[in-house]
């Protein structure tokens, strides 16, 4: 009893080690060809099993900010939709803030880690694309 109760509490800290707003390092990270982002944030708040996601970026040549939110409730596996094309689910495995985004039948996983040295890892996989990875540090 003891062990799971001490497993939960470990695991409840890791999460909540995420929670913060997080400034893209573009210079760390690998844009596998894609638009390079120029400035970004990531801002994650996980509370008694809530977890909102928020992210703002700007993009190498481009007019116009990218702004994206996604909320759910992870003790209740319930799923954002925004209407009949889009939802998205945000869900802990173990230590990784997984993000799961279906929109017009793509399907876009990112996960999210906390790196030895304190910074946040964040892989984006999406159909058709090589996959990228980003790297936040603390706000």
């Amino acid at each position: 009893m003891t062990a799971v109760l001490l497993t939960t509490v470990l695991f409840a800290r890791e999460h909540t080690a995420l929670n913060g707003t997080w400034t893209l390092i573009p210079t760390r990270s690998d844009f596998a060809g894609q638009p390079v982002m120029q400035t970004g944030t990531v801002t994650i708040n996980e509370r008694q099993g809530d977890i909102t996601v928020s992210r703002n970026f700007a993009y190498e040549g481009a007019a116009e900010t990218f702004f994206y939110r996604d909320m759910t409730d992870s003790e209740n596996s319930a799923t954002v939709h925004a209407g009949k094309d889009f939802k998205t689910k945000a869900r802990w495995d173990h230590d990784v803030l997984k993000v799961t985004t279906t929109q017009s039948g793509a399907v876009t996983l990112e996960t999210y880690t906390l790196t030895a040295d304190g910074t946040m890892m964040v892989n984006v996989q999406r159909p058709d694309h090589k996959s990228i990875t980003l790297y936040f540090q603390r706000k």
